[in-house]
């Protein structure tokens, strides 16, 4: 009997550790759980810190919420499994801690330089799962990253506002975030082709990535 006590204390410990004592966010997501919030917000801000090259951090470009939004248009197995991901990444220092007192605390819950260890430690495992792993995390933040206005228009990266005509392809491809039955687009829509007048590097910006009318924690920095 006296057996079932110790194993009870275990399974409350990794119910807490997997799923309790995360912060309550400050907005609310479609798809992420409060847990995946925190683990996000916090790889978001070690891997695009405050005061890097791009003077747009993680958290301000709210890597988060834009990949809150990614998984809302994917289907539920590919879905299940980028929440995998995160899962694994959080709770992997059971077995990879990071350096320091506390170091086999969940992702999240370190502090800033050990996150960076712990992210390192995936880069430059002689193990190429963990590399894998790291490389499929990055490409999702980095896509997040760069999809905010404010570090699209500091490389160059922004959207003109321009006429682009609609042909055959596009009836066959739908617009990022929708499902290829939803494609809005029919005959009725297609246009001319270009004229092939060059683009103005100098005209105005897409009305989205145009400072002040995007969307977004913009901040000071983001001009």
């Amino acid at each position: 009997m006296f057996l079932w006590i110790p194993i009870a204390i275990a399974a409350l410990w990794a119910l807490r550790r997997l799923f309790f004592a995360y912060p309550r966010p400050g907005r609310r997501y479609e798809v992420i759980a409060r847990r995946e919030a925190a683990f996000l917000d916090a790889v978001a801000e070690t891997t695009f810190p405050a005061g890097g090259s791009i003077p747009i951090s993680g958290r301000m470009a709210d890597v988060a919420g834009r990949i809150d939004g990614m998984l809302a248009a994917l289907p539920g197995r590919q879905r299940g499994l980028i929440r995998a991901l995160f899962m694994l990444v959080e709770q992997a220092t059971l077995f990879f801690p990071a350096p320091g007192a506390g170091g086999f605390r969940r992702f999240s819950a370190l502090n800033g330089e050990q996150r960076d260890a712990v992210l390192h430690g995936w880069l430059e495992s002689r193990f190429f799962s963990r590399r894998l792993v790291f490389g499929a995390l990055r490409a999702l933040l980095t896509m997040a990253y760069l999809e905010h206005p404010a570090v699209a228009r500091h490389l160059s990266l922004a959207y003109y506002d321009l006429e682009s005509p609609i042909c055959e392809a596009d009836r066959l491809y739908p617009p990022i975030g929708l499902r290829p039955d939803e494609n809005p687009l029919c005959d009725a829509d297609l246009t001319p082709p270009s004229s092939g007048v060059p683009i103005d590097l100098d005209g105005p910006l897409h009305p989205h990535y145009r400072a002040g009318d995007a969307q977004g924690h913009e901040g000071e920095a983001a001009s």
